[in-house]
C-alpha cells in the first residue's frame, strides 16, 4: 500500500443506527452503507459522548468529554485552545480539510482544520440566521409540520457531496506529497421531517408504528412533558413524520453512494480509510420520544462503519463498546501521529487490524444538560458490558433519578431494573461510577454561567450581524416550494 492510507470520515446529523439495512431494518433502503459494511467492520456497540450535536461533535473532535470541553449543550462554544486530532494530524503530515457540517459555534470554524472547501449555512456567531424555514428543534411542532418535498437541508447537503466528489476528483491522478484527512459533514437526516416526494411516498405505508410502553423512567416522563408529547402524536402524525424519517435516511445513503462511487473512479478508494458515523441518534416515536437529547439506543447508539481494503478484513461484525471519542486517537495511531494530551478515548485502530485488545474496557460515558426549560437538567450515563445505567438531577440538590437496563436480555429497554431486587448490586456498583467525578449540582452551574455568556454572545451577534466566509448562502426561497405540509 503506497504511503500513510488517507482518511475520509463521513458524519451524519441524527441517523438512528435503528435504520440502516446492515443494522437490521427490514424497511429502510441504505445500499451503500451497506455495501460499505459488507466491505469493512461494523461496530454495533457505539455511542456518542453526548446525545446532542454541539457536545458530541466537539468530543468527536477533541477526544475529550463534554466536561472537559465544557460543552454540554449546543448553547455553548469549544475553546480553541483545546487541540483536535486535526491539529494533530496536520503535525503528523495530513492536510485536513472540513466540508461541510460540522457545528463549530463561534468565530473559530476550523479548530484545527487546514481547509474548508465548502462551509455551511450554520457557521455563524450565536444568534445568526441559518436559513432554516421549517421548524428543526426538539418539540411537538417538529412533528406536526412533516412532510413531502425539498428543503434546504436537501440542498445543502446536495452541495456538500459535489464539493467532496470535487475535492476527491482534484487529489486523483495527481502525486501525492501528503495524505489527506477529511471530515464530510451532512445535516441530514435531522430534522425537519420533510422528504422528496417519491421517497416519502414509498415509505408511508411501510414503515411500522413504535409502541409505548406504561411504565417508564422519570427522566423520560419529564423529557416528554418538556418537549409537549407527553400526549402522544396520533397514528397519523406519527406514520408521516417516520416515512419523511425514512426518506431522509434513504436520501443520505444515496449522498454517500455517489461519494464511494467518486473514491472508486479516481482510484482512491485502494488507500484511504473511510468511516461512517453519525453524531447521534434519532428516537422517532420509540417509547414516545422524538429527536435526541434521552439515553436510549435510539438517540445516544450511533451507526459506526470502517474500511480499508487490505487492512480491514470485509464483513465483520464488533460488539466492543466504543465511542466517537476514540475516533481521534484511532486516527492519530493510523497515522503515527502524537497522541493529545489527556485523551479520554482510545485508539480503535488495533481493532481495525483484527487485533482487538485484551483489555479493552468495554465501557463507556455519555452526558448532556437539557436546557429546554428551567432549571438544567444534569445527566449521565454509562454503558458497562450489558449494562446501562443513567442518572438524572431534575430537582437541584436531590440525588438524581436512575434508570437500569439490561441490553442482553432486554436490548429495546422496556423494562427499567433500577428498583429491582436482584439488580441493586450492579445498580450500586454502576451509579458509584456515574458519580465518580460528576457532581450534578456544580455541573449546572458552570451550565448557567455558560449559557449567560453565550447569551451575550448572541446579543452582540443579534446586534452587528456579522457574516463568517464559511458560511454558505441559503439557497433562492423558490428552492421550497414544493414542500407539503401533510
Amino acid at each position: 500500500m503506497p504511503g500513510k492510507p488517507n482518511i475520509l470520515i463521513i458524519m451524519s446529523d441524527q441517523h438512528s443506527k435503528h435504520v440502516l439495512g446492515c443494522y437490521g431494518d427490514p424497511v429502510v433502503r441504505t445500499p451503500h452503507l451497506d455495501r460499505l459494511a459488507a466491505e469493512g467492520m461494523r461496530f454495533t456497540n457505539t455511542y456518542c459522548a453526548s446525545p446532542v450535536c454541539c457536545p458530541s461533535r466537539m468530543s468527536f473532535m477533541t477526544g475529550r468529554t463534554p466536561a472537559r470541553n465544557r460543552v454540554w449543550s449546543n448553547q455553548q462554544t469549544l475553546n480553541p485552545a483545546i487541540p483536535t486530532w486535526a491539529h494533530t494530524l496536520g503535525i503528523a503530515g495530513y492536510e485536513t480539510s472540513l466540508l461541510g457540517r460540522m457545528h463549530f459555534e463561534g468565530h473559530d470554524q476550523y479548530h484545527g482544520f487546514e481547509n474548508r472547501p465548502i462551509g455551511e449555512m450554520f457557521a455563524v456567531h450565536p444568534g445568526g440566521f441559518k436559513g432554516e424555514k421549517y421548524p428543526s428543534g426538539q418539540n411537538r411542532q417538529v412533528m406536526e409540520l412533516s412532510g413531502r418535498g425539498t428543503t434546504t437541508y436537501q440542498w445543502m447537503d446536495e452541495k456538500i457531496a459535489d464539493a467532496t466528489c470535487d475535492y476527491l476528483k482534484n487529489r486523483s491522478g495527481k502525486p501525492q506529497h501528503r495524505p489527506f484527512a477529511a471530515t464530510v459533514g451532512f445535516v441530514l437526516p435531522h430534522c425537519p421531517f420533510i422528504a422528496p416526494k417519491h421517497l416519502f411516498d414509498y415509505y408511508h405505508d411501510r414503515v411500522d408504528m413504535p409502541q409505548i410502553e406504561a411504565d417508564q423512567p422519570a427522566m423520560i416522563r419529564w423529557y416528554r412533558k418538556s418537549r409537549g408529547i407527553d400526549t402522544p402524536l396520533d397514528d397519523r402524525r406519527v406514520r408521516i413524520a417516520r416515512a419523511a424519517y425514512y426518506g431522509l435516511c434513504e436520501f443520505t445513503d444515496a449522498l454517500i453512494g455517489r461519494i464511494l462511487a467518486c473514491l472508486d473512479e479516481t482510484g482512491l478508494a485502494e488507500n484511504t480509510l473511510v468511516v461512517y458515523c453519525s453524531d447521534h441518534g434519532e428516537m422517532a416515536g420509540e417509547h414516545g420520544c422524538w429527536t435526541k437529547n434521552t439515553y436510549y439506543e435510539g438517540s445516544v447508539g450511533v451507526p459506526l462503519i470502517a474500511r480499508l481494503p487490505g487492512t480491514i478484513q470485509p464483513g465483520l461484525t464488533c460488539g466492543a463498546v466504543c465511542n466517537l471519542l476514540d475516533l481521534g486517537p484511532t486516527f492519530a495511531d493510523l497515522a503515527g501521529a502524537e497522541a493529545l494530551p489527556d485523551w479520554d478515548g482510545n485508539s480503535l485502530w488495533p481493532t481495525l487490524c483484527g487485533d482487538h485488545p485484551a483489555d479493552w474496557p468495554d465501557e463507556t460515558y455519555s452526558e448532556v444538560v437539557d436546557g429546554s426549560t428551567r432549571p438544567n437538567i444534569p445527566s449521565r450515563m454509562i454503558r458497562s458490558g450489558k449494562w446501562k445505567l443513567w442518572a438524572d438531577q431534575e430537582v437541584p440538590g436531590q440525588a438524581p433519578n436512575v434508570a437500569l437496563f439490561d441490553l442482553e436480555d432486554d436490548p429495546q429497554e422496556l423494562q427499567d431494573l433500577s428498583r429491582h431486587p436482584r439488580c441493586a448490586e450492579i445498580r450500586r456498583q454502576l451509579l458509584e461510577k456515574v458519580l465518580h467525578g460528576w457532581h450534578p449540582d456544580a455541573v449546572r452551574r458552570a451550565a448557567d454561567q455558560k449559557r449567560q455568556d453565550y447569551t451575550r454572545i448572541r446579543e452582540w451577534a443579534q446586534a452587528v450581524k456579522p457574516v463568517l466566509p464559511e458560511t454558505l448562502p441559503p439557497p433562492p426561497p423558490e428552492i421550497e416550494d414544493d414542500v407539503e405540509i401533510l
